[in-house]
């Protein structure tokens, strides 16, 4: 509870409060919200009311730990293992995160010191399992958090592998949260969960109601001058900006450093420490754009982000749904305003229709346009995508971005 006090939580969100009861009481729970509603604080209440309740076995080793939190994503883990220090800073127990990409020597030294409750992505929990660094056997705490980005991400593997080698579902307690429960989510909550309770919050309404959607139909050579434009009015101090591809995202970068703003680049193969760096300084406010492919997109808690830009409409709905939700979180509000240009605007009857209602538009007048813009080192526009960034009509192949039957949807393949 001081814990609680002390990270300004007073009222349980949705999620929270239809979770919360059936989680205290010992009993498995599968959990669906939109993003940004606290699912975070939940799962950590409950899983720190378990080990304070629940005495640890008395055969556990000094290696062997009580709560094992798997999440899909670095920045994900990272994040979970901050708000996890806040909340259970005066619970006595000993937390750990780890994650592939930095720091392998002193994650390890970690481990073997003994850990309560172990934060981690799959890919490195496993590989310290299978070097014996920690065990499982007396685990009495799972949370499997953003599950369907497992499925996304093709973890689905590593996360079964990890689920055998725990004790029973009735000999331990069991968390699932996720974005969405479909089938597939289900299927690994029935079979590796002990009859969890499911509990769903507005599955209906994809989007929360505290984003202010609005849609611009620019040019390509309207683009750049109208996010310059649209920055300089909003007096941009913490905004996100969303592309489809590294190489956008680092031409983008040195066009808005050209033109006076303080912008930093986020892709997947940024080094792990300079990745951290940056949103640390995103979320101090010392950096006021970051600009990021969908490594971001999912389970980044940062606080008063109040603009996040779609420069290129992703091709997948749901990426759309994800990327918004960084904005207007936790009762906030915020703006989310995205370019329906001439490379990606195919996208967007299958985002309106996934959302289930169409976007405003916005008309682009001149005075939204920058008038000068400063080119960047990288001042060349990248070639366009696949089919110019349109989907082939149907017999003409595979949809962009999509590799065969081993696509992200179904699980198998590895991500983009």
């Amino acid at each position: 509870m001081a814990g609680i006090r002390e990270a300004g939580f007073t009222h349980c969100t949705p999620i929270q409060a239809q979770t919360l009861p059936i989680a205290l009481a010992g009993r498995d729970v599968a959990g669906q919200a939109q993003t940004g509603t606290g699912k975070t604080a939940a799962f950590l209440v409950a899983l720190y009311h378990a080990l304070l309740t629940r005495p640890a076995p008395a055969s556990r080793g000094p290696t062997s730990i009580r709560a094992l939190v798997v999440a899909p994503t670095r920045e994900l883990a990272v994040q979970i293992h901050h708000d996890a220090e806040i909340l259970g800073r005066h619970t006595g127990f000993k937390h750990a995160v780890v994650y592939g990409g930095i720091d392998y020597e002193k994650q390890r030294r970690q481990l073997e010191e003994g850990v309560d409750v172990l934060i981690g992505t799959p890919g490195r929990l496993i590989d310290y399992l299978k070097q014996r660094v920690y065990d499982m056997r007396h685990a009495q705490v799972l949370v499997l958090d953003e599950a369907d980005r497992m499925f996304d991400l093709g973890f689905i593997a590593d996360i079964r592998y990890i689920l055998r080698r725990l004790p029973h579902p009735e000999r331990r307690q069991s968390m699932l949260f996720s974005a969405t429960l479909s089938y597939r989510v289900l299927e690994l909550a029935y079979e590796h969960m002990n009859n969890p309770e499911l509990v769903r919050i507005e599955p209906d309404k994809v989007t929360v109601d505290q984003v202010r959607q609005m849609m611009y139909y620019p040019s390509m050579q309207e683009k750049v001058p109208l996010l310059i434009g649209l920055l300089r009015q909003a007096e941009a101090r913490r905004t996100l900006i969303f592309v489809n591809t590294k190489r956008m995202a680092e031409r983008l970068e040195s066009i808005l450093k050209a033109n006076g703003f303080h912008a930093q680049a986020l892709s997947g193969d940024v080094p792990q420490n300079k990745r951290l760096r940056f949103l640390r300084d995103f979320h101090n406010g010392d950096l006021a754009v970051l600009i990021a492919t969908d490594v971001a997109s999912r389970g980044l808690h940062i606080p008063d982000v109040s603009h996040v830009f779609n420069f290129d409409l992703p091709q997948d709905a749901p990426d759309y749904v994800h990327r918004i939700g960084r904005t207007a979180r936790a009762g906030a509000e915020g703006d989310a305003i995205s370019f329906a240009c001439e490379d990606f605007a195919v996208a967007l009857p299958e985002i309106e229709s996934y959302i289930g209602h169409k976007i405003p538009a916005t008309p682009i007048t001149p005075d939204l346009l920058a008038t000068s813009v400063a080119e960047g080192q990288h001042s060349r526009r990248p070639r366009p995508p696949l089919h110019g960034g349109r989907r082939p009509s149907h017999g003409q192949g595979a949809r962009p971005g999509r590799k065969g039957p081993h696509s992200r949807r179904d699980g198998h393949g590895r991500g983009r």
